[in-house]
């Protein structure tokens, strides 16, 4: 039998419906090889420690034909299928408890290797959780860390929006497959993540979003991270189920404090109570990757680390404006006399990274849009 038989028969065990990563690792151990399983007879099956009935049926319906076609789209797309005995798939997703059988990456797969934090929160968050997701990610992303999360709307486009427009790197991990925006609002954030960082899923490309999908992804979130970084979380807010999956896996978790009067900080503050560890300041989460060094990420003003250098594909002009603005809000008449550029000049280059998102008028100053 091929080697590339036995790839694409792993696939079609892998993604068989009712097949999870537990019920494939009992497959493997029972018949050697994912051939085998969809070969074997279905009284066999049925002997397979938690395979029931329904599963063998599954199985049986399964072929090698399907995991090729998986394997051809996939090769089509230009993105990559990592099996849990490639090299390249992560070793911080073979310790946690349910390893996914199969993952699906598009982009630069370098970054699974690199020191990484999960940043998860609310989807409807505040003015302040939107500050506080912008700076600590830019931060963490200056500094050299791999922000990685869910790519859905609310704090998790914000933190790798941050990531990116400072210059750094992010990993999204999907609740669905390849090739399949959603929400459709972060078009932009997908484009940009697929060409200058990695998004990665457990699902086949084209698969739709189920209910069911979203648990699945937040457990890669947290593996995939050494610490998971909590903004801003409800009462009962999925964030939370992100949290426990990260203390299962013995990651650790932090949180920032959030206002007590806020509905979107009830979760985060309870987990605050109940001895989750605070971050107030960037060095509170540099503090868990000592091979950055302390130099990583200076702080700036209120403890967050303002971004090292200007993104790329900046003019001059425009990258020496970003430069003044990182050392925080300032008015237009100390841009005027600050940049040495005539008024005109100054106000379209303003105009130009206000229309790119780097920078936004605040309370009457302008400012970065990661500040």
């Amino acid at each position: 039998m091929a080697l590339s038989d036995e790839r694409a028969a792993y696939v079609a065990l892998a993604l068989t419906p009712g097949i999870g990563p537990q019920r494939l690792t009992a497959l493997l151990t029972a018949c050697q090889t994912a051939h085998g399983a969809l070969a074997a007879p279905f009284a066999f099956l049925c002997s397979v420690p938690s395979i029931s009935p329904a599963a063998a049926t599954a199985i049986g319906q399964a072929s090698i034909a399907a995991g090729a076609a998986v394997l051809a789209r996939v090769e089509a797309m230009g993105a990559r299928c990592l099996l849990r005995d490639d090299p390249e798939y992560p070793t911080e997703l073979r310790t946690i408890p349910d390893p996914p059988g199969v993952l699906f990456a598009q982009g630069d797969l370098s970054l699974l290797g690199r020191p990484a934090v999960a940043v998860v929160g609310s989807r409807d968050h505040s003015a302040y959780g939107g500050e506080v997701g912008r700076n600590i990610a830019g931060a963490a992303a200056a500094a050299g860390l791999v922000v990685v999360s869910g790519m859905a709307r609310g704090l998790d486009a914000v933190a790798q929006t941050a990531a990116l427009d400072a210059g750094g790197l992010t990993l999204g991990v999907l609740g669905n497959g390849l090739g399949v925006v959603y929400p459709a609002a972060n078009r932009t954030l997908y484009q940009r993540v697929e060409e200058r960082g990695l998004l990665l899923t457990e699902f086949p490309p084209g698969d739709k979003p189920m209910a069911g999908s979203f648990p699945r992804r937040n457990r890669l979130i947290s593996g995939l991270a050494r610490v998971t970084l909590v903004i801003e979380a409800a009462a009962g807010s999925g964030t939370l189920i992100t949290v426990a999956m990260a203390l299962e896996q013995g990651r650790d978790v932090m949180v920032v404090p959030g206002n007590i009067t806020s509905p979107t900080s009830v979760g985060t503050n309870r987990l605050l109570r109940d001895g989750a560890e605070p971050l107030l300041e960037i060095a509170d989460l540099l503090r868990h990757y000592p091979e950055l060094g302390a130099a990583a990420a200076p702080a700036g003003e209120g403890g967050v680390a303002r971004p090292a250098a200007p993104p790329p594909g900046l003019t001059p002009e425009e990258a020496s404006i970003y430069q003044l603005l990182a050392g925080g809000p300032l008015g237009l008449d100390d841009l005027v006399a600050r940049s040495d550029l005539p008024a005109a000049r100054l106000l379209s280059l303003i105009t130009t990274l206000e229309l790119r998102g780097l920078l936004a008028p605040r309370a009457g100053r302008l400012a970065l849009t990661n500040q």
